[in-house]
């Protein structure tokens, strides 16, 4: 028997496919700092675990497939704490944001279709994409210049009878870029001329640093019919195993559309979205310390790899990742090696190669993505270990 060609396409993930060599590195004895993957160490707020052990309906039953509306309602008050007015009918619950990305493409693009996407891109965004069948089409950004978006021209010369959106991560994953607002706004001018879609991932909204301020899609003055967000509390409440998102537009005929994808998965999780609830009425102060806490490990990480001989990257400004340019040939080489050949007292570290993040075949090669998300004992731990364990790896290769 065959399987699809959609399930031979269909990307590993370059963050997770070389879980194996760490998992025989542990069988070792020898234990493994990850930075490969964005799981927050932040404590999940209490609030919400608290949810789920109070918990106490005899029936766990079907919910809307909107969504639960006291959680909708409470989105319509943390939207307007970012300057984003809207109502209920302007919010579908999803399970996840890989949901709402999936609902995205789905909506907007037909078989064979086309999405433009700055790469690096989260790497998911191409399994997304091989399930609905839409094509996406890389606009290279460049470590140099800190993945800044590239001019009008470059956009323009990517457009073609088959592209219904453009789609931004802001702030970035993997790159931590935030986006200017005129960065922003020139974008939808360009996305208004040729009546497509902007996709905006805005996942990691509250991730903001050096005084830096966030835009959303959603705030672009005359752009409602054409602007899509994407979001989910993963890592704003360090719950990614919460598994809620949403999709949010002002476009009803867009919305209305959604909504039957959603009816046809029948509804998110109703637990989580209770839990998911309690959290949009935490103190603001949550986010002031978890931010600060977040920017000193950036500055740390920025601090070692800018020690190194060789090494580029700009410092990011905003999410918890940064993207290292490093002086050897095969970054995922590297990691192998630092998994399979390279302890330091007992320990060693896990990054994730970026050429995972490109869709252009041969870019990202020598490139990494390491998340910031340990404590900083552990962080400055594991950055020594890659400063020498990148130091022997270049006497032999």
């Amino acid at each position: 028997m065959n399987l699809s060609q959609r399930a031979l396409n269909v990307q590993a993930s370059p963050i997770r496919k070389l879980m194996p060599y760490a998992l025989a590195t542990k069988a070792k004895g020898i234990k493994v700092y990850h930075l490969n993957i964005g799981q927050p160490d932040i404590p999940t707020p209490p609030e919400m675990i608290k949810v789920y052990h109070e918990f106490s309906d005899k029936v766990l039953a079907y919910g809307p497939s909107q969504g639960l509306e006291v959680y909708q309602k409470s989105l319509v008050q943390y939207y307007a704490k970012h300057g984003v007015q809207l109502s209920t009918d302007d919010i579908i619950v999803t399970t996840a944001g890989s949901e709402a990305i999936t609902f995205a493409m789905l909506v907007v693009a037909n078989e064979g279709d086309e999405i433009i996407v700055p790469e690096p891109f989260y790497t998911n965004y191409n399994g997304f994409a091989t399930m609905t069948s839409v094509q996406l089409k890389p606009i290279t950004t460049h470590a140099e210049n800190g993945f800044a978006l590239p001019d009008d021209a470059a956009f323009e010369s990517m457009i073609s009878a088959k592209t219904r959106a453009i789609m931004l991560c802001n702030p970035g994953n993997p790159t931590g870029t935030v986006y200017p607002k005129e960065d922003l706004l020139r974008v939808a001018q360009i996305c208004k001329k040729h009546n497509i879609f902007l996709i905006s991932d805005e996942v990691y909204r509250e991730f903001i640093y050096d005084g830096l301020t966030h835009t959303s899609v959603l705030t672009i003055p005359d752009f409602e019919q054409h602007a899509i967000m994407v979001d989910s509390v993963s890592k704003r409440y360090s719950a990614c195993g919460a598994r809620i998102g949403c999709i949010v537009s002002k476009n009803k005929q867009l919305m209305q559309a959604t909504l039957k994808f959603a009816q046809a998965r029948l509804c998110p999780p109703t637990v989580d979205q209770l839990a998911a609830n309690a959290c949009v009425y935490l103190r603001d102060d949550y986010f002031t310390q978890m931010v600060a806490e977040y920017q000193s490990r950036r500055d740390l990480v920025f601090a070692e790899l800018s020690d190194i001989d060789g090494i580029i990257c700009k410092k990011p400004e905003g999410a918890f990742y940064i993207i290292a340019k490093l002086p050897i040939a095969d970054a995922e080489d590297f990691v192998m090696w630092m998994l399979s050949d390279f302890q330091l007292n007992g320990e060693t570290v896990m990054a994730a190669p970026a050429e995972g993040f490109y869709a252009t075949p041969g870019l990202g090669k020598n490139e990494l993505r390491l998340a910031y998300i340990l404590n900083k004992e552990n962080l400055k731990k594991a950055m020594h270990i890659f400063r020498e364990g990148l130091k022997e790896y270049k006497k032999t290769h």
